[in-house]
């Protein structure tokens, strides 16, 4: 009896795997590399072009007072034996508050880099995100998978098509890198 119950449950369950895995064969299944996509899309390099051209005004008022710092420093140093006690101090205090001042400024023109950056990558997450779903829907793909694969062939990886079209709707002509996978 226990042999009956047996092969019927086992049979039930080989028929179930079978009338279940044609559904599966169907399926499109593709894989993004987001961290591909922000790094290479023409949105990405347009998105570092604006944030490097916002923040380069401050970068070189910090490189112009870190330069002026060294060079009053390079002058205490070599004329600090002919100068007065007080001469040197008031130069010596002069540095590092000059010094503290562009520490201050480096680290408030970090922060908002930061900040900026952020901003911008967040907005870029978001349109690669619909860009993706887009391309998937037009593809007729069941399933998109970005976060959290382990592993996924080139069959399955639409990463390089994905990045053609953003190249080709940015107008630019598509990277090396965007053929098709496998070719």
């Amino acid at each position: 009896m226990k042999g009956v119950v047996r092969c019927l449950i086992l049979g039930s369950a080989a028929t179930m795997m079978l009338a279940v895995t044609p559904a599966w064969a169907e399926l499109k299944i593709g894989y993004v590399n987001y961290a591909l996509l922000m790094q290479d899309s023409p949105d990405a390099k347009t998105v570092s072009d604006a944030l490097r051209n916002e923040f380069l005004p401050r970068q070189r008022e910090l490189v112009t007072m870190q330069t002026s710092l060294k060079t009053r420093e390079d002058k205490l140093t070599k004329d600090g034996a002919t100068m007065t006690e007080d001469q040197r101090t008031r130069e010596d205090k002069a540095i590092r508050d000059g010094e503290r001042d562009l520490q201050r400024k480096q680290t408030e023109a970090q922060d908002d880099l930061n900040a900026r950056r952020n901003e911008e990558l967040s907005k870029l997450q978001k349109t690669l995100l619909e860009q993706v779903q887009g391309y998937a829907k037009a593809q007729n793909f069941d399933l998109v998978i970005a976060e959290g694969v382990v592993y996924a062939t080139s069959a399955v990886d639409i990463t390089p098509q994905v990045l053609a079209m953003l190249q080709a709707r940015s107008g630019k002509s598509a990277a090396p890198a965007a053929s098709k996978p496998g070719k």
